[in-house]
């Protein structure tokens, strides 16, 4: 079974920032850190968010040395209680989607700070799933599920198929060509010693 992840649409991103303002307030009221899970990155090519991929075989999960990072529900979870923000995990991960931010740990004479991992959770907490992918105004962002994943692999396998078919008919077509060609260079040669 696959993780589930949300994926972008670069075609599709106008680059709002809405899926990150919503992430950081819903995060927010659940009385997570209210910073986004996402972020969303412009390029002379493209713009669209950058996230966590849930990966089968995370790095982060890994390299954490408290076991902060686990794969529950299929996706990939930090417990940001126990997250003693070393950035391990920020420097292990592939796509660049975690983020080390200060958390406020005690309101008291003295406002002090925890740095703690930030990483897209699917809004694990949410009934409809992420709200980034609800709240984007286009559609750029989908929640991408293990039974489309499947759906997907197996489209793959189908058109690797059809395009190996499709190589060996050029193959074949490609190989009785220089036969003929062959066929004839060799007449002329005979044609020439007669």
């Amino acid at each position: 079974m696959f993780n589930r992840f949300v994926i972008a649409n670069p075609e599709l991103c106008l680059g709002c920032y809405m899926c990150m303002v919503t992430c950081a307030q819903v995060h927010e009221e659940q009385g997570l850190q209210p910073f986004p899970r996402l972020f969303v990155v412009s390029t002379s090519v493209a713009t669209m968010p950058i996230q966590c991929r849930h990966c089968e075989e995370p790095f982060c999960k890994e390299v954490c040395p408290v076991k902060a990072i686990e794969i529950k529900d299929q996706s990939v979870q930090l417990n940001e209680e126990i997250c003693i923000g070393c950035a391990k995990c920020a420097f292990a991960c592939p796509f660049g989607a975690i983020e080390i931010e200060k958390r406020i740990v005690d309101k008291g004479k003295e406002v002090k700070y925890k740095k703690v991992a930030v990483k897209c959770d699917l809004c694990y907490f949410r009934e409809n799933g992420p709200a980034c992918v609800e709240i984007c105004p286009t559609g750029a962002l989908k929640e991408i599920k293990n039974d489309e994943i499947e759906k997907l692999i197996e489209l793959k396998r189908v058109t690797i198929k059809e395009s190996k078919s499709k190589r060996r008919k050029k193959l074949e077509t490609l190989n009785k060509t220089k036969r003929i060609a062959n066929i004839k260079n060799v007449v002329k040669l005979f044609k020439k010693f007669k």
